[in-house]
């Protein structure tokens, strides 16, 4: 997947796929370790918490980790957390110790080249790059 888009209409569903960024253990960053979800995006970018209420089901979550089998989700809003609420990727519905959690994501704009993080669910933050936001 190298097409790289962006500009999604206001609501409508967009696949986003974030790749992790430079780090100490991965100076070029890695391809291999990384997420792709579906969430409706607003004019600037960022997830529509309205639109969400209604297209819940279809927010789906994939995370791929170099040669573990990919784990699949959802995207889930929560109460708490900075801002007083949190986008999670939640992978079982009835277990929280699992998730992981998006550093400000209500604040951030899904925009190819854009950096994002996660804290994943041992605590350890990582930083991702947007790589590609195309219609789901």
């Amino acid at each position: 997947m190298n097409e790289v888009t962006a500009g999604a209409a206001t609501g409508a569903l967009s696949r986003i796929r974030l790749h992790l960024a430079r780090s100490k253990e991965f100076p070029e960053g890695s391809a291999r370790h990384g997420y792709e979800f579906v969430a409706p995006l607003n004019a600037e970018g960022h997830i529509d918490g309205e639109a969400w209420k209604d297209l819940r089901p279809a927010c789906t979550v994939t995370r791929f980790w170099a040669n573990e089998a990919p784990e699949h989700g959802r995207l889930v809003h929560r109460a708490g957390g900075v801002g007083g609420s949190s986008w999670v990727f939640d992978y079982e519905e009835d277990a929280s110790d699992d998730d992981e959690t998006g550093y400000r994501f209500g604040d951030h704009a899904f925009v190819p080249g854009e950096y994002v993080s996660l804290r994943d669910e041992d605590g350890d933050m990582h930083t991702f790059t947007v790589f590609s936001v195309v219609p789901a």
